[in-house]
């Protein structure tokens, strides 16, 4: 099993990697596999809504969300970590994920997700509620954790001091791969997942 962490800093060693790292080792003890997927400095563009993914799987703006959709069907979980910028994710997160989710629910569902936010002082619970909503709208499982999943400080070293936000980051580790091996238990017990009814979209314009 394997679980796929996203740092949506534009920082590679900043501190929502340090938060995921953290998360990333609880997850390592537990015999899952995991890999921390750099967002990166190149600019991502929003979505331009032309479709065209729908049809093909593959966004036809050419950066890393095509790299991290090719990862994203052998991983079993994810986590999306953000710095929190004006009490919002990253716009670089923003966009990559508005792109990664876009008509691609059948993907994602029913692996356990979760956000993990980094921020110097106010802001995280916005930003936590913000990248939650790709998760419920793409029928995923939310792992939580003893606390919101945040961690305080303006540097790597600071958020080490942060003693409860580091044991939350380890806590959401073992919850997500208690959830993952109870997730695969089921499978080996031939349990199926929820019967889908097809969807229905309904617009209020007469």
């Amino acid at each position: 099993m394997k679980t796929l962490l996203v740092n949506g800093s534009p920082h590679a060693k900043g501190c929502t990697y340090t938060a995921l790292c953290e998360v990333a080792a609880a997850l390592e003890q537990e015999g899952i596999e995991t890999e921390i997927f750099q967002v990166g400095t190149k600019p991502i563009s929003g979505c331009l809504g032309c479709g065209a993914c729908l049809k093909t799987g593959r966004c036809v703006i050419a950066d890393t969300v095509n790299e991290f959709l090719d990862k994203v069907e052998e991983a079993d979980a994810f986590v999306f970590g953000s710095p929190v910028h004006f009490a919002s994710a990253s716009g670089m997160l923003t966009s990559f994920m508005d792109r990664a989710f876009y008509g691609r629910g059948n993907l994602f569902a029913y692996k356990p997700a979760a956000a993990v936010m980094s921020c110097r002082r106010g802001g995280a619970t916005a930003t936590f509620e913000q990248i939650n909503k790709y998760f419920t709208i793409s029928n995923m499982l939310i792992v939580g954790s003893q606390y919101w999943n945040m961690v305080h400080g303006n540097t790597p070293e600071e958020v080490k001091q942060d003693g409860e936000g580091m044991q939350t980051m380890r806590t959401l580790g073992l919850n997500m791969a208690w959830l993952m091996k109870s997730i695969q238990a089921g499978k080996d017990a031939g349990l199926e997942l929820p019967q889908r009814e097809a969807k229905i979209n309904t617009n209020f314009i007469r």
